[in-house]
């Protein structure tokens, strides 16, 4: 027990040597004093809280916030020091805002841990004792061996020990580890891979040594030893012989694989990411307004202290006759009564920090984030896939975006390569009718014939077909699979076969070639068999050389059936042109870059012939490197680098990646937003540039700058000082800049204030030759420049996950690279065309909605405390509360806390159809607009204003005379009181209701709800004896004051008083100085009727569905669609259905002739 505590607390960590020793089956040795190590059980713990320290743990991380702590502060010094407030005022507030969060919090971490148990309790197969016996995830241990069946995920990081395939492989697929759907091959050693039954696998000796975990999915550095007869074989493992916790079995039966890894030592749990906790703009002006109140309470405090002193100066008011000092306060300490009388000022002014804003946010951003999922337009129905919210927090994030980062595979494409064009030979073909047609003829042969291949065409037709890390599923029946010839699906077994390819170029490539004529027809152990127009050719395979990001390249070397050796290779033009020593050069470089002006994918096939005495070499070479222990990956590089040269040029080919729907109306929107884009992308550039000019990130007219191909520091500076110098002579025009990933190393290592400078100058930028992490520093030198400026990334890939965790904004397209990019964002969504709504729509109603909640909460705390300031000078700074401490209490909870709730929820300036046909209206908010210290010193003085006129207007009325009832009866400090209170409850819930633009069924019933909740309450509260009261001051003192005329007459008048004038400013600033906001809500009226003719969702009449396309242009045409006309009634004021906003706006991104004409 007191081995685990130091284990769970980091004292005593599980393993700490460099390797660990895996005896499999858990066979240890007999002799000898052998201790095994001790190793993580296979528990995935991705919850924060257990049931025993989820109190402490929470009370901790939300007494951090200086709200939550100031709070408790106030509560202690109230239970330690005569204060006028009960330490209920501030305990029952403080408790409500614990509980919510705790029990929100505790709600997330239920269901985190709800999947952490589905996925622990998960059965399945181990082998122990002689047989195979189910049991659950999280009780495999190191050394078990388990049984895996087809497209089950791996339970822990295993070592393949044997498959149903006798030559010991299997096919996995890790979209969700790294994003790649490909079918990726593993193997086993052959000593075990002959134990294919539970009893062979229980007489398996073998030891297991490897490095101890680490994150890297790609890198395994091991070996097995199996004893076999009293000899011991020792053979190297590397990653192909590991299978990956989180990774699915395919196309195989059943594997069984030793655990080496396992729990949160699994190289996918290693792979979890603590995100950095992301803040928003808003909160961070939440967390400063929070201060400079703060400021003002210490203020307000000190400043009533120095004054009692100085009123009690005086003789007759330090100690006057009605109120004598006891013995203990004439000989207490001056300093300490200087002190308490700070801290009881301190208590009395508390509530000018609003202690409940912070729950409030929090509930506005979770129930808020449910309006994106549900929002029809945000629903793909194609894939089903709705909108989804990983990060409530940046709600409002979403409507201050300045920058936009956008990968192109896939986030503007569609990740569905279609094969085009290729250059054989220096001979550039189309694919017609699934024929090769040369450049300029046609295909006028008959339907049905069989092609003639010219000897390059084939040639290179066969390196295409055999060049690739393919794999084939086949619609057949397990019992046909099992029964002899592997091939036997290619003698009419079956007749569809499917394609899984490491990408979906050579998925293109593959299935072009075997449209063509020359099929791939499967792979069996180290055989590769193709269809030359039906007639079957088998080639072995000798090595795969691999792909990786620096060579990139990947080969084969594969015996021909006539018994000579051949390499075929593919890969990017830059990387196979200059090994290429034969062969059309020059032509075939020139198609290329053809190829890719045409946005079309490159790759150039080349190939190389070995003498037996050259191969000879080649595979010792391959053989000594591969067996390596130390240095591997070094080793490899260099007997490829060795091998991969003088090759003999084939051709090249172009893959077509199309665009996404709406690509460019999206990126059109987003500019005229005020948003720059940028792509940052890893093709090469010729491809990106045409791309970018196709989906209009590039426009025709803009003057494209070039930094590429930069090879020194001081070449890349010169080269951006004339592309300044170049944008400032050409100023009127719009610059596009295109950087490559090595120039861009360069310009970020020593000149990044140069690099920046042309950026910002720049319309639209465009990256290519990017590796992830270059995306992430690109994203991160923007984010920290010194205007700070809020950024979004947006992609599909695990390639993009870096630059998502590192914007402010992370956005996660449901795509076809697996889920690790939408696991790591903050919003997925399945388009990229639905950015535009996301940003446009919703970003600006959150930032709208919450940046008018944090006013209000000042402001209406200001309008609360201030009379209790005032009060003080008025009873001698005796500390004499204003209000009874229940109105204390429940000010904040109860009677003032629902409008703003529901107004943060369903607030909508400016229609949704409107906000996405005039992108301009987003720049409106940009830049935190709404919460700038102006408006923040706008709402702050309102407030003071406001609590002048609450208190002076109530003191004119009940100052000089009390006696307001008929009988003669006088009025009290707690009716005067009351009256204020009851003047500021009613003023600040109708000042709430003038900024509400979008009025709903809830509005109302919470504003009119608010005001008579208030009134019912205090009739009960004051009509009522109340037994557990130890006093009750307020008896009877509301319905006294509800029974006096001049009471009402009062309160009508203040509340006029206060809210008048804002109703002239908003009527002089609208008439007069309009913002480009308030004229779109001034023109919506009469568009309204316009658009109702046009199905937009401007003004549907009470669930009437809007005119067919049809039937609006024919009222457009002939004059019956007018904005005088009766087609809808509809005023400045109008309200919309709530529900319709988020599910039948589907509405476009630009104006069609029609709309634009009334615009």
């Amino acid at each position: 027990m007191l081995r685990w505590i130091r284990q769970q607390l980091g004292f005593d960590p599980p393993h700490q040597s460099e390797t660990r020793t895996v005896y499999v089956a858990n066979r240890f040795p007999q002799h000898g004093h052998y201790i095994p190590q001790r190793f993580a059980d296979n528990r995935i713990i991705s919850s924060k809280y257990t049931i025993w320290n989820f109190v402490p743990k929470n009370l901790f991380e939300q007494f951090r916030r200086i709200a939550n702590f100031y709070f408790l502060i106030i509560f202690l010094v109230q239970l330690m020091i005569d204060t006028p407030t009960s330490p209920v005022t501030s305990g029952l507030p403080l408790f409500f805002v614990i509980t919510v969060t705790a029990i929100k919090q505790g709600y997330e971490d239920w269901l985190r841990h709800k999947a952490d148990n589905e996925v622990n309790g998960a059965p399945v197969f181990v082998v122990r004792s002689g047989s195979l016996v189910q049991t659950r995830s999280k009780n495999i241990r190191v050394g078990d061996i388990v049984r895996v069946a087809k497209d089950e995920t791996f339970p822990a990081d295993l070592v393949l020990l044997s498959s149903d395939r006798a030559d010991g492989t299997c096919h996995i697929t890790t979209a969700s580890l790294d994003g790649e759907t490909n079918l990726k091959t593993h193997f086993s050693v052959a000593e075990t891979s002959v134990c294919q039954s539970v009893s062979q696998l229980e007489a398996l000796q073998a030891v297991v040594e490897c490095q101890q975990p680490e994150a890297d999915l790609y890198r395994f550095v091991g070996r097995i030893t199996v004893t076999q007869h009293g000899e011991e074989i020792v053979r190297p493992l590397g990653p192909e012989n590991l299978l990956l916790r989180g990774a699915r079995l395919k196309n195989t039966k059943e594997i069984f694989g030793v655990a080496v890894y396992t729990g949160m030592e699994s190289k996918m749990a290693l792979n979890y990411k603590c995100k950095s906790q992301k803040r928003s703009a808003v909160e961070k002006s939440m967390n400063t307004f929070l201060i400079i109140y703060l400021g003002i309470l210490l203020f307000e405090a000190v400043l009533s202290t120095i004054l009692k002193y100085a009123w009690q100066a005086e003789d007759k008011w330090d100690e006057p006759f009605y109120n004598q000092k006891t013995e203990q306060e004439r000989n207490s300490s001056p300093i300490l009564q200087f002190i308490s009388d700070f801290l009881a000022f301190l208590v009395l002014y508390n509530f000018i920090i609003p202690i409940s804003l912070y729950v409030t946010v929090e509930m506005q951003k979770f129930l808020g984030s449910f309006f994106i999922g549900w929002d029809l337009d945000l629903y793909h129905e194609e894939s089903d896939q709705k909108a989804q919210v990983n990060t409530s927090d940046l709600n409002e994030e979403l409507g201050q975006v300045e920058y936009v980062f956008t990968d192109k595979t896939g986030t503007l494409t569609e990740n569905e390569m279609q094969f085009r064009e290729c250059s054989i030979n220096g001979t550039k073909y189309r694919e017609v009718n699934g024929k090769l047609v040369p450049e300029g003829m046609t295909d006028d042969s008959p339907d049905g014939s069989t092609p003639h291949l010219i000897s390059e065409e084939l040639l290179f037709l066969k390196a295409v077909s055999l060049c690739h890390t393919v794999q084939i599923s086949y619609d057949q029946p397990d019992c046909l699979v099992a029964a002899g010839d592997p091939f036997s699906h290619a003698n009419g077994f079956s007749n569809h076969m499917e394609y899984y390819a490491s990408s979906p170029d050579e998925k293109a490539l593959v299935e072009a070639a075997k449209r063509i004529g020359v099929a791939f027809t499967g792979s069996s152990g180290d055989t590769m068999e193709i269809k030359t127009f039906g007639k079957s050719e088998k080639y072995k395979l000798l090595h795969v050389l691999e792909f990786d990001a620096d060579r990139r390249r990947m080969s084969v070397i594969l015996q021909t059936p006539s018994g000579g050796k051949v390499l075929f290779t593919k890969g990017a033009e830059s990387a196979i042109l200059p090994f290429t020593t034969s062969g059309e050069i020059e032509k075939t470089r020139l198609h290329v870059d053809e190829f890719a002006l045409k946005g079309l994918r490159t790759l150039v096939v080349a190939c190389r012939h070995f003498s037996p005495e050259e191969y000879i070499d080649v595979d010792r070479r391959l053989n000594s490197a591969r067996t390596a222990l130390q240095q591997r990956e070094e080793r490899l590089q260099e007997a490829f680098s060795y091998i991969e040269r003088d090759l003999q040029l084939l051709g090249a080919t172009g893959v077509e990646d199309k665009l996404q729907d709406k690509v460019q109306e999206t990126i059109e929107a987003l500019r005229l937003a005020g948003i720059k884009v940028w792509v940052l992308t890893g093709d090469k550039h010729e491809t990106a540039v045409s791309v970018s000019l196709s989906c209009g990130h590039f426009h025709r007219t803009m003057n494209i700058l070039e930094l590429l191909q930069q090879r020194s520091d001081n070449e890349c500076a010169e080269q951006l000082r004339r592309l300044a110098r170049r944008i400032k002579e050409d100023h009127v025009i719009q610059h596009g800049l295109v950087v490559d990933g090595a120039s861009l190393s360069l310009a970020l290592r020593e000149h990044e204030k140069l690099f920046m400078e042309v950026c910002k100058n720049c319309s639209a930028v465009l990256c290519c030759r990017m590796a992830p992490l270059q995306k992430a520093k690109v994203v991160r030198l923007i984010k920290t420049s010194p205007e700070k400026p809020i950024t979004l990334a947006i992609g599909d890939g695990a390639n993009d996950v870096s630059m998502i965790q590192e914007a402010h904004v992370g956005i996660g397209i449901m795509g076809k690279e697996g889920r690790q990019a939408v696991r790591n964002s903050d919003y997925a969504i399945a388009r990229f065309k639905f950015l535009a709504k996301l940003l446009l729509v919703h970003g600006h109603f959150y930032y709208i909605r919450i940046a008018t909640l944090v006013q209000y909460f000042f402001y209406k705390n200001v309008c609360f405390i201030t009379p209790q300031f005032l009060y003080q000078f008025f009873c001698l700074f005796s500390q004499q509360t204003l209000y009874d401490s229940v109105y204390l209490t429940l000010y904040n909870i109860c009677f003032t806390s629902l409008p703003i709730l529901v107004y943060s929820l369903f607030e909508q300036l400016v229609h949704p159809h409107v906000l996405q046909n005039k992108p301009g209206l987003y720049r409106d908010i940009s830049k935190n607009s709404l919460l700038s210290f102006r408006t923040f010193l706008y709402w702050t003085l309102l407030g003071f204003c406001h609590a002048f006129v609450f208190f002076f207007g109530s003191y004119i009325l009940m100052g000089e005379d009390t006696t307001l009832m008929g009988n003669g009866q006088m009025f009290g400090n707690w009716t005067f009181g009351t009256l204020v209170f009851t003047v500021m409850v009613i003023t600040v819930t109708l000042k709430l209701a003038l900024e509400t633009h979008f009025w709903t069924w809830m509005n109302h019933f919470v504003t009119w709800g608010s005001i008579a909740f208030y009134f019912i309450f205090s009739l009960f509260y004051g009509g009522i004896i109340w037994p557990f009261l130890h006093t009750q001051d307020m008896y009877f003192v509301f319905v006294q004051l509800l029974s006096s005329g001049s009471a009402w007459f009062a309160i009508i008048i203040i509340v006029i008083t206060c809210l008048f004038p804002d109703v002239v400013k908003k009527v002089f600033y609208r008439h007069l100085q309009p913002t480009s906001t308030q004229k779109s809500q001034s023109l919506s009226a009469p568009q309204a009727q316009t658009l109702s003719c046009m199905e937009s969702l401007c003004c549907y009449q009470h669930g009437q569905s809007g005119c067919s396309r049809l039937a609006r242009f024919l009222e457009q045409m002939t004059g019956q669609c007018q904005a005088s006309g009766n087609h809808c009634h509809a005023s400045n004021n109008r309200s919309w259905n709530d529900m319709e906003n988020f599910s039948n706006d589907r509405s476009i991104l630009t104006l069609s002739p029609i709309e634009a004409s009334h615009s």
